[in-house]
């Protein structure tokens, strides 16, 4: 297999492997994966599989690492700085199913000299599709409508019930303009949303023309004057509880939060009070704190559209993401870099 071109960056062209496994690598993979994806490892890997996709106890988790060459986790998984350092010696690579790292301790990766790698891009239309799925949801209040149907309550139409708002004409605030983020604006232009936006840099003039999308340096300005918000950013320290309870009071009466980002991302307590005192008009979540417990007062609330953590559940973006797990251990294996190479996961 040629070796990936080395892209720009820390690494550079000063990359160079330390090692080349002779054999099959030894694959450990913590979660039930598509069966197209399993067959395939099993074809070109010593792989061991969870078939019955149990979440697995760190202590499970550690004890694969002291064994495996490759360690395959998903987002659930915490591969915190204790498994690291108990990882057996031959441990080389951890190549997560998913675009986010924040799971992972890179530093201890990175101390350990073990390569990162993840899955980017292939959940970007998907996780798009889902977040104006919640836009709709939340402001055409179809959470609620469904729990009248099921209920055997509905009295039948009326002119008066169940209303909700147009989403055509409002404000979308865009927090995070990433690959996601974009994919977002690109939608909603076409549902006649006015799109703001907040990045950590300003994107291209081009963009902003193609979308209709106004750039917001002040995130607190973009929350006050926004109809509608949306996260698109990663969990980090410096975006935990990006809305807090000080930014959600900042929110219109009308306006609704949405959040197929990260659970960390907003201070749920703050959210579920606001939504509780009805502060803000609902709010459209995919993700959330303490996952996969919710708290038992969102699922009292009316004014919430839940969902189980599925922006990137379809079979094309499995499908996609498993074949770049692949792909990633096969170049790690063969001495090469990874294409998909977590950059701060390497000294």
């Amino acid at each position: 297999m040629p070796a990936a071109p080395p892209p720009s960056g820390p690494l550079g062209a000063d990359y160079r492997p330390t090692r080349r496994i002779e054999g099959r690598p030894r694959v450990f993979v913590t979660r039930r994966l598509l069966p197209e994806t399993e067959a395939r490892m099993a074809e070109l890997f010593d792989v061991t599989l969870n078939p019955d996709d149990r979440p697995l106890s760190q202590d499970e988790i550690r004890a694969a690492m002291q064994e495996a060459h490759v360690l395959v986790p998903t987002v659930t998984d915490r591969i915190d700085a204790e498994l690291i350092a108990a990882a057996g010696p031959q441990l080389g690579l951890i190549a997560s199913f998913g675009a986010g790292t924040d799971h992972i301790d890179l530093a201890a990766a990175r101390a350990r000299k073990i390569l990162v790698t993840n899955t980017p891009g292939v959940f970007t239309d998907d996780t798009a599709d889902m977040t104006m799925s919640l836009i709709i949801s939340v402001s055409r209040r179809l959470a609620e409508g469904g729990r009248v149907i099921r209920s055997g309550n509905w009295a039948g139409w009326a002119p008066s019930t169940l209303l909700g708002h147009r989403i055509s004409g409002k404000r979308l605030g865009i927090i995070g303009m990433g690959r996601i983020g974009q994919a977002v604006a690109h939608r909603a232009r076409a549902f006649g949303l006015e799109i703001v936006y907040h990045n950590r840099q300003r994107l291209p003039e081009a963009f902003e023309r193609m979308v209709g999308a106004h750039y917001e340096a002040d995130i607190d300005t973009l929350v006050r004057e926004a109809d509608i918000v949306t996260l698109h950013c990663p969990a980090t320290p410096e975006t935990r509880f990006l809305m807090d309870a000080r930014r959600i009071a900042l929110m219109k009466p009308h306006a609704y939060l949405v959040n197929t980002a990260r659970g960390d991302v907003v201070d749920e307590d703050a959210l579920i009070k606001a939504l509780q005192e009805e502060r803000i008009g609902g709010a459209g979540l995919d993700v959330f704190a303490h996952e996969p417990r919710i708290d038992p007062r969102l699922l009292a609330l009316g004014n919430v559209s839940l969902l189980p953590h599925m922006g990137s559940a379809t079979f094309e973006g499995r499908t996609a993401s498993g074949d770049k797990v692949i792909a990633n251990i096969r170049f790690w294996a063969d001495g090469h870099r990874p294409p998909d190479q977590v950059l701060e996961g390497w000294a």
